[in-house]
This record gives C-alpha cells, sequence and structure tokens, in this order.
C-alpha cells in the first residue's frame, strides 16, 4: 500500500520541532503509527501492545529510558500510565531539547488523564483522524480552508466564488459509503472491505472495551453504538436513548463518554448565547466514520445508499467532519464546534468558532438551498453580527443566496 501524506503532518513537524514529546491521538487504524514513522523516519519503534516491547519498558522504566533518552516512538501509551511520570524525569534533566519522543495513543480520556497529569508544558497532543478526501486523492487541501487562518470577512466570500468542486457528487458518495480507514478503502476489494470492517468492530468489542473496562455489560453496549449509528446527525437525548436501549440513563452517559472517548463519536454541545433566549441544551451527535456507520445499518452499496432513509443525516455527519479535519490542518487557534437549535425547532448545524471568529454553516444535502429555508441562518447572522454564514450542499458552485450567505459544494472542501 502507498503511503499518502496526510493534511497534518506538517502541523506535527512544528509542534515536533518546538516540545520534547508530541502524542498524537486518534481511532484505532486511522494512521497515526504510520505518520509517526514518517516523522521519525530513522527513530526506534516500540508497541505496547507487543508483549516484549510492553515487559522491556514495564520492568524497568528507568533503565529503558536511560538507555532510549530521544528518537523514540511508544505506540498505543495508554496501556502502561506509570511510563509517563518516568519520561517526565527524563525531559526535565534536558528540558530544553526538543523533538525526542512521540507517543501515540487510541483512549482519549486514560491517555489525557495521565498526560495532562504528569507532562504539562513538556508535551504537544494533537488528533489525528481517518482519512479526508484530499489525502486519499493525494491533493493539498483546499483552498477553502484558508479562510480559517485569519479573521473572516466579507471579503472570502470573493475568494470562495473562485473555487471549483474537485469531485462530483457521486464521488463524495462513494466516500460517504467507504469512510476514511486507509487500508480497507485503498485495498479497492469490497469483499476485503467488509471482511475488514467486520473484523476492525469485532476487535473493539471483544478486544479493546474488554481489556479498557472489564465489567462493561458488551451486549448493551453493542445495542448503544448500534443504536448510535441510526441517529448520527440528530439531537441525542439521553434519557430516549436509555429506554430504546433498554438500560439505566447512566449507563448511557458512560457508554457516550466511552464511545467518544475511543474516537467513534462526537459529541457537538448546544451553542450558547445571550443574544438568542430560546435555546435549547441538548447536544447533538455525530458518528464520526460513515462508512463504519454504514456498514453497521447494513448499507453496503451505492444502490443501498441511494435509497436509505438517513442519508441525509449521514451526510451531515460526513460534512461535519470533513470540515474539522479541514480547520484542524490549518493555522486556526481555539477552534470549537457547536450546534445551534431552537426551543420552535430553528437549527443551524455546525457553528464553528476560534482565533478566526464565528462561523454559522448549514449541511444539506439538495443541490439547491433557497433564502425561505434559511430563517434560523439569517436571524443568527443579524443577532450576532457575523460577517457571513455558509450553507454547504451538493450544488454545482459557489453562489450567493442572500448577500452575507453564501452557499459551496461539498465538492470544494
Amino acid at each position: 500500500m502507498d503511503v499518502l501524506k496526510r493534511n497534518l503532518e506538517h502541523r506535527i513537524q512544528h509542534l515536533h520541532a518546538n516540545f520534547p514529546i508530541v502524542v498524537i491521538l486518534g481511532v484505532r487504524q486511522c494512521g497515526k503509527s504510520t505518520l509517526a514513522k514518517i516523522i521519525g523516519s530513522d527513530w526506534k519503534y516500540y508497541d505496547l501492545e507487543n508483549l516484549s516491547h510492553f515487559d522491556l519498558i514495564k520492568n524497568d522504566p528507568v533503565l529503558f529510558f536511560r538507555e532510549n533518552n530521544e528518537k523514540i516512538i511508544i505506540d498505543e501509551a495508554q496501556i502502561l500510565p506509570e511510563l509517563f511520570s518516568t519520561l517526565r524525569g527524563v525531559v526535565d534533566e534536558e528540558r530544553n531539547r526538543n523533538g525526542r519522543f512521540i507517543l501515540t495513543g487510541s483512549a482519549n480520556f486514560e491517555l489525557m488523564r495521565d498526560v495532562s497529569e504528569t507532562l504539562a508544558g513538556r508535551v504537544a497532543i494533537i488528533e489525528l483522524a481517518p482519512f479526508k478526501m484530499n489525502e486519499f486523492e493525494s491533493e493539498a487541501l483546499s483552498s477553502f480552508f484558508k479562510i480559517f487562518e485569519r479573521k473572516l470577512s466579507l471579503d472570502d466570500i470573493d475568494e470562495l466564488k473562485q473555487i471549483r468542486p474537485s469531485r462530483s457528487i457521486r464521488e463524495i458518495k462513494k466516500y460517504l459509503l467507504k469512510g476514511g480507514y486507509p487500508q480497507p478503502v485503498l485495498s479497492n476489494d469490497a469483499d476485503f472491505f467488509l471482511d475488514w470492517m467486520e473484523n476492525y468492530y469485532s476487535t473493539y468489542i471483544n478486544r479493546d472495551m474488554r481489556s479498557l473496562f472489564p465489567r462493561i455489560d458488551l451486549l448493551k453496549y453493542q445495542r448503544v453504538i448500534k443504536m448510535l449509528s441510526s441517529i448520527s446527525g440528530t439531537i441525542i437525548n439521553k434519557s430516549e436513548v436509555a429506554r430504546s436501549a433498554e438500560t439505566t440513563e447512566k449507563s448511557i452517559r458512560d457508554y457516550l463518554q466511552i464511545i467518544s472517548g475511543t474516537f467513534f463519536w462526537r459529541e457537538l454541545p448546544a451553542f450558547k448565547t445571550s443574544r438568542i433566549k430560546t435555546t435549547t441544551s441538548l447536544a447533538k451527535g455525530h458518528f464520526r466514520d460513515s462508512g463504519l456507520l454504514l456498514f453497521l445499518q447494513n448499507i453496503f452499496t451505492l444502490e443501498d445508499l441511494e435509497f436509505y432513509p438517513k442519508l441525509g443525516n449521514v451526510f451531515e455527519s460526513f460534512v461535519v467532519e470533513e470540515l474539522i479535519r479541514g480547520v484542524q490542518a490549518v493555522n486556526a487557534r481555539n477552534v470549537s464546534a457547536s450546534h445551534f437549535r431552537t426551543k420552535a425547532g430553528g437549527e443551524i448545524d455546525l457553528i464553528l468558532e476560534g482565533s478566526f471568529g464565528l462561523l454559522p454553516i448549514e449541511i444539506k444535502y439538495q443541490t439547491n438551498t433557497t433564502k425561505k429555508q434559511l430563517s434560523s441562518m439569517i436571524n443568527f447572522v443579524e443577532k450576532h453580527q457575523t460577517p457571513y454564514g455558509l450553507v454547504l450542499n451538493n450544488c454545482d458552485s459557489p453562489s450567493l443566496i442572500t448577500e452575507n450567505i453564501l452557499q459551496v459544494p461539498v465538492g470544494c472542501i
């Protein structure tokens, strides 16, 4: 399999040059180890799921790091929490030396807790997701994302109107169907894709969950995951999910924390504003890989997808992830993502906020969106005095819907 360039590679190299330790977080099999080995091409590599590597470090971590105090990659670092305190001492002995260690982890809650307790100020943390569409095509990140590297202004609209989609609707649907895990998608083998997904999901449930949470009820947990795959792109009412899954609301909260912490699920909090007082506080949920979502829903072909009644919701989840992955790859700071919904049912699918300002984004599967459909967006832009709002849909080319709301084809991102 060819090694494809990742959007985050340059950013990770920059962090690597400025911190002693870089931690790459992300779901299993998204390409963390491959990217770490590219950045540390001549470094020693240790995988803590390899028993001999695990024992080597665990038996005497002080001795290990005395002999290996730089140019070291440690995969699945959350498996051995005690290595973090030893690493702190190693780093502090020569505090000004950067670019010494790369750690990876696929369980956010475990690794982040240990990192925050012991390595604060010594480590840069970055999240790697499965592939974005442009990465599969070996294309540069779309110029669309340049708007997030500066303050938003109406001048951006003229620039955005010049962008042309690099993918057709049919091509987008292929990526929607397959998702972003590198190995099964790049194989171009339909049977292998399904075999890989089946084994990947089984391993996650039967190995990872048993290892991380020995007391978890795996049958209920699987039921909740499959239920979430069917309600992706909707407001999540935990009490309703609990009733459907025949479990308690507390269990649902715990399960959601685990599913989010292993990077399968993204929960968008409700956007908080004092300017519009009739907003709801419920979060909106997105299954983070559309390929795995559709596999769990037994949607295996483009024909299946075409007749899937929740295609619009899956499309929304897919576009949310494409947007967030793109923004993470550029020089934007303090980025947060949320959704907006009023008690009357008016909504905006995604609100991005950061060093660039505040940007409301509506996502539609349709080919054209009218002003009449955008009353919530128009009101939001006016109340919050944002320069403009965006609608991402399947139109042919960027065009204005109002003087400050622009529709942009998803093929442009």
